[in-house]
């Protein structure tokens, strides 16, 4: 904003020798003034907004705010309307000559756009001169559409913000030429020109509005289009693969051959931290069931996946085809909840190919229930801490394929302890000990025992999987 005092009695012209910005002070037998404020704020007003020029009579003390452009003579607009039609060719000439990205034939919606945007800045900024006070026509949705003219070119606002630039400088030599042969004075056109480049500002100021605008419709749009790529994605009874690949394209998703989804544990409040996964994710964080689906990651990425996710609560299910993915979701809850309950290890991330042999196992915990009692049915007569002292030992003599050392430096307990409790199972299981098929059921049935006693430690037991 420019702002001027200026002394109501007097009139403004310019110095003989100083530039645009030394005014000297005349006075003006001629003014015709009538009893004014002592003083007058005079300060340059937007041409497109709403006026704040107080009405006549309205009381105000102290002086008033008046625009510049009232201090610009009315007959400015009737010595340079007659060659706004060649400035306007000039201009685009300038901008098409200056400006590597609009230097192309002026047709189709282009041409139009940019025709009619030189057009309407040019004729706007004359009516103003005319009469600022005049109401506003609409012209300003005119630069709101070149920013989204531009957006939808995929370029930022440089390029236009350049070619309003250069408009400018082609705008100013030609009205300042136009006025000064009609007689216009030097200080004139320096408000002229403050007038002219504060306008170009304004228009800039526009087209970032536009811009901004159509981004967030863009965004939402395109927000729109995954959130139903998804629901189709995750339907298993989904369409074609061609129909698939059309809506995948809207959505601007690269169709992956093998992805994997990610479950999320339902937060109480809304403010979900967005996961920083990039583009190629899809996402569901609304509903009851939060998810992601994503291509299947690299070797090696899962640090940049837990970063991406730190937290939230998360399960990543198995990698399958993208035919497939509601299975990996499916997987990738039963593993949520398996460690919510304490069946899993407790982490604020999940990777079900960590654990895919309790996942099978657990999948239906009644028969897993059935397995573990009639397989561990010889230590029943013993105490509770019998049992699970003795359960322990004898899951990692199986796991350790019996050797003792092992054994005793994952219990932390003497060797000779382990070997004391080896003759004690020798003397409860017999020769199930040495059958194949006996000890691999075995092994189920204590890896089983374990989650489950992990569940029911946390006490949230296991159900019966649906």
């Amino acid at each position: 904003m420019t702002a001027l005092y200026l002394d109501p009695g007097k009139r403004y012209g310019k110095a003989a020798g100083a530039d645009c910005g030394e005014l000297r002070v005349t006075d003006s037998p001629n003014d015709g003034l009538v009893a004014r404020p002592a003083r007058v704020d005079a300060t340059y007003e937007s041409l497109l907004a709403p006026s704040t020029i107080p009405p006549a009579g309205s009381g105000e003390a102290g002086g008033r705010t008046v625009q510049l452009w009232s201090l610009l003579p009315r007959d400015l607009a009737r010595i340079l309307r007659p060659g706004v039609v060649d400035l306007a060719e000039e201009v685009l000439e300038e901008i098409q000559r200056v400006v590597p990205d609009y230097a192309r034939p002026l047709e189709g919606e282009f041409g139009n756009t940019i025709t009619s945007g030189v057009q309407q800045a040019i004729l706007e900024f004359v009516d103003r001169l005319g009469d600022p006070s005049a109401a506003r026509s609409d012209r300003s949705q005119v630069f709101h559409r070149l920013g989204q003219h531009e957006m939808h070119q995929g370029r930022s606002l440089d390029v236009l913000q350049t070619a309003y630039r250069v408009g400018a400088r082609v705008a100013w030599r030609r009205m300042a030429e136009v006025a000064a042969a009609a007689g216009v004075p030097v200080s004139t056109l320096c408000l002229l020109a403050e007038a002219m480049f504060a306008y170009i500002d304004e228009l800039s100021a526009l087209s970032v509005e536009g811009q901004a605008a159509a981004q967030e419709r863009a965004a939402g749009t395109l927000e729109r289009r995954r959130r139903m790529l998804l629901d189709v994605v995750l339907d298993q009874s989904a369409p074609s693969a061609q129909a698939l690949a059309a809506q995948a394209a809207a959505a601007r998703w690269p169709v992956p051959e093998q992805v994997v989804a990610i479950a999320l544990a339902p937060r109480s409040d809304d403010e979900w931290p967005t996961p920083l996964l990039g583009d190629e994710v899809l996402m569901d964080l609304e509903g009851n069931a939060p998810c992601l689906v994503l291509p299947s990651p690299e070797p090696g990425s899962r640090g940049r996946i837990e970063r991406d996710l730190r937290g939230l609560r998360a399960a990543v299910g198995p990698r399958v085809p993208l035919s497939e993915t509601a299975r990996s979701l499916h997987w990738a809850r039963h593993a949520l909840e398996l460690a919510r309950s304490g069946a899993l290890p407790d982490a604020s991330l999940t990777w079900c190919e960590d654990h895919l042999a309790d996942l099978w196992l657990l999948q239906d915990p009644l028969l897993a229930r059935e397995l573990m009692t009639r397989t561990l049915a010889p230590m029943r007569p013993l105490t509770e801490k019998q049992r699970e002292r003795l359960s322990d030992t004898l899951l990692a003599w199986l796991e350790s394929r019996g050797n003792v050392r092992m054994v005793a430096r994952k219990l932390a307990v003497h060797p000779q302890t382990v070997r004391s409790r080896v003759q004690e199972l020798d003397s409860l299981f017999g020769s199930d000990l040495d059958d194949p098929q006996q000890r691999f059921e075995l092994l189920l049935a204590l890896r089983a025992q374990r989650a489950m006693r992990g569940a029911e430690g946390s006490g949230s037991p296991l159900g019966v999987a649906r």
